[in-house]
């Protein structure tokens, strides 16, 4: 057997995998475009509405505020629109320093409407700005796919907490993501990270889940010599810990 014929079936393994990864990356992208094309609308409804109070009304002040808030409405447009952008595009392979806790807040730009449209209050904790050496699009899609998940798991609502901390002896970054929500029975706990295997029902749109986004996300965490777990406890909620290292060579033990 030559070596090309030993290397063929882990080259068509990568490939694979990539093709995995950009598939979930999609599914993340198309779960996030239905719950902003609510806020896109209601973002033209309000630039629609100044714009004709603007028009209508004499006063310079009241055209002036008019102004302001098409303003504010086309920039929050701008941040959306560019932040989907940048999640999409962000599908390459190369590590670099990235500041987690900034990941974080570009995540919640572009979930923080659908978290408050379906109650659910959304609190942030950064006891530092750790810096991990990481693929930050892949890093963005385990953090959208944490979020989506936490928000389907509290459908009347609850709270939804991401921590960020340095764990300084293991020279790691710790990101913790906790709803209030179902939880996840003892049985189903055990099998959430293996592949198509999902506790998701359909949603309002008939869509359930694929059983591949925690999957990826393992998957993902171990590529970067992480570490990934779970606790939950049914009626009260569930906790994802994510240990990410700030080297290649630290140990997320």
């Amino acid at each position: 057997m030559t070596s090309e014929e030993l290397l063929a079936p882990t080259s068509e393994t990568e490939a694979l995998r990539q093709q995995l990864l950009q598939a979930q990356r999609l599914s993340s992208v198309g779960e996030l475009a239905s719950s902003i094309a609510h806020e896109f609308n209601n973002i033209l409804t309000t630039i629609i509405n100044s714009a004709k109070l603007g028009a209508r009304s004499p006063d310079p002040a009241d055209k002036q505020q008019a102004f302001d808030r098409i303003v504010k409405a086309g920039q929050r447009a701008a941040a959306i629109a560019g932040g989907m952008l940048g999640f999409a595009r962000k599908s390459g392979s190369h590590r670099q320093h990235c500041d987690v806790a900034r990941l974080v807040e570009e995540v919640l730009t572009l979930t923080d409407k659908d978290m408050s449209k379906n109650r659910v209050h959304v609190e942030t904790k950064f006891h530092s700005r750790p810096v991990a050496w990481v693929v930050p699009g892949q890093i963005e899609q385990i953090l959208v796919n944490l979020v989506l998940n936490a928000r389907q798991a509290m459908p009347a609502g609850g709270r939804l907490k991401i921590e960020v901390r340095e764990n300084v002896p293991t020279e790691t970054v710790e990101i913790k993501v906790s709803d209030t929500g179902l939880g996840i029975a003892p049985d189903q706990l055990r099998m959430i990270f293996e592949p198509f295997f999902t506790t998701k029902q359909p949603d309002e749109y008939g869509r359930g889940g694929t059983g591949l986004g925690l999957s990826v996300c393992r998957q993902i965490i171990e590529q970067h010599h992480g570490r990934i777990r779970v606790e939950s406890v049914v009626g009260k909620g569930s906790t994802f810990t994510v240990k990410l290292p700030k080297r290649l060579d630290a140990d997320p033990e």
